[in-house]
């Protein structure tokens, strides 16, 4: 560490870097950020930003509320989008406590709690490579599209070529290697893919993904939202996650022995993401909007099962190429992209190593297509599914003692609280729909 800093206040000093902006997140893993100077560089890498937690979604109250932003050096970036001339950089922080102890608020400490049980049990990687999809919209307040395009389309250049050109450029030239950009299967939706990396940095990575996403549209006049489902009748955007686990540069997720090419381990974990995936529910999928998106239809993943190819599954597992062992991995297809990253990865990790610990047992996988199979049909093959409003999600975790191990009491309280608040604020509206449909017959 000591090296890193000393590397960071160099760059800094080398490009003309003015500003600061240290990032967190928040309970629902929304970006939060306050700015410092170079001059005040030195100590906040030493020994941390005080502010005030209280007025932060989900941390401390009013009592309570001091905390420390800690900057990760590692996590220093410039910012692409700022002027050159005094320069802005940014740096993600992990939260703590006055005289040093880590915040179990934190989301980042949430997950760094999680990988630290996965190394006690002598793993060293949990791999993540999350695919978050988007739309673009002609400003914030109505979903007018810029384009009719399709999936993988080549939209004309008053599209989002140029768009996604110069969003691949900014996540690039800050650190994040990017696989693939296309147009998605939603007229005005598109898609980004990022190497996949360490959960860690790949939650890091997805929060830096979308301020990235959001500010190169804006410079280009438009708006770039993640809300799951925004427009009635298209596909919702989804961050179909996939996942594996490492010991060294070993997949222990790869059999060659099995006929799927899945060893016992990969097989416990993924019965234990179908075993808790409707305790998870509330988290990856944290929205009431999150719910017009998982419903039967527009592929989205809302059957409890697991599939070589069947993409309403919540588990598919990619064809494996011979000479392709370290690519063996499962896709969990539930999250959206307005989740929190790290909250979800803590949860999928925590959730497959149950299943590796207590030795669950994988259901044989469900290749047929389960849209076509009536409800009757999928009750006698014990297919569960994801819950159908925030609501139903939210009974199911308060009561789920794996979520609030995973997350821990103040996570787990606080989140539930917060969750409690936004459904009943949603509940009680009267939608257009109803004044639309019945207040002309009632």
């Amino acid at each position: 560490m000591p090296d890193l800093k000393e590397q960071v206040l160099r760059t800094v000093k080398e490009n003309d870097v003015k500003f600061i902006r240290l990032w967190f997140v928040d309970i629902q893993g929304q970006v939060k950020s306050f700015a410092i100077t170079e001059g005040e560089l030195e100590g906040a890498l030493e020994n941390g930003m005080g502010f005030d937690g209280s007025s932060i979604t989900g941390y401390q109250d009013i009592e309570e509320s001091d905390m420390i932003a800690k900057p990760d050096p590692s996590t220093f970036r410039i910012l692409p989008w700022r002027p050159k001339e005094k320069a802005v950089g940014r740096m993600i922080c992990d939260i703590n406590v006055p005289g040093g102890k880590s915040y179990e608020g934190d989301p980042r400490y949430t997950l760094r709690r999680a990988l630290q049980r996965m190394e006690k049990l002598g793993f060293d990687h949990f791999y993540i490579g999350p695919e978050l999809e988007y739309f673009y919209f002609r400003n914030s307040a109505c979903p007018e599209i810029l384009d009719h395009g399709g999936y993988f389309d080549l939209t004309t250049l008053d599209g989002a070529s140029d768009l996604r050109r110069d969003t691949v450029l900014a996540l690039e030239s800050m650190g994040i290697p990017v696989e693939y950009s296309h147009h998605e299967v939603g007229t005005s939706q598109h898609e980004i893919d990022m190497r996949y990396t360490d959960a860690l940095n790949m939650a890091d990575h997805v929060v830096t993904y979308r301020v990235v996403v959001k500010e190169i549209a804006a410079k280009h006049g438009v708006y770039a939202t993640f809300m799951p489902k925004p427009i009635f009748g298209q596909n919702g955007s989804g961050m179909h996650t996939h996942f594996s686990i490492f010991k060294g540069d070993r997949n222990v997720f790869f059999d060659p022995k099995d006929p799927n090419y899945l060893s016992s381990i990969a097989k416990k974990f993924m019965a234990g993401l179908l075993k808790y995936s409707r305790e998870m529910s509330c988290v990856f999928a944290q929205w009431v909007n999150s719910y017009k998106r998982l419903v039967p239809g527009y592929e989205a993943p809302v059957y409890i099962a697991w599939s070589k190819r069947n993409r309403s599954a919540l588990i598919r597992v990619p064809q494996y190429y011979p000479g392709k062992e370290k690519a063996v991995r499962g896709e969990f297809r539930p999250p959206d992209p307005a989740c929190n990253p790290y909250l979800t990865f803590a949860l999928m990790l925590h959730a497959g190593l149950d299943g590796m610990e207590n030795d669950y047992e994988l259901s044989e996988p469900l290749d047929k297509n389960l849209y076509e199979l009536s409800e009757e049909e999928r009750r006698k093959a014990g297919i569960e599914s994801l819950p159908g409003s925030l609501g139903e999600a939210i009974s199911l975790t308060e009561k789920s003692d794996f979520v609030r191990r995973a997350l821990g009491d103040h996570i787990f309280s606080r989140f539930i609280e917060l969750k409690k608040k936004q459904w009943e604020d949603y509940r009680i509206q009267v939608s257009s729909y109803e004044l639309e449909k019945l207040l002309p017959i009632l």
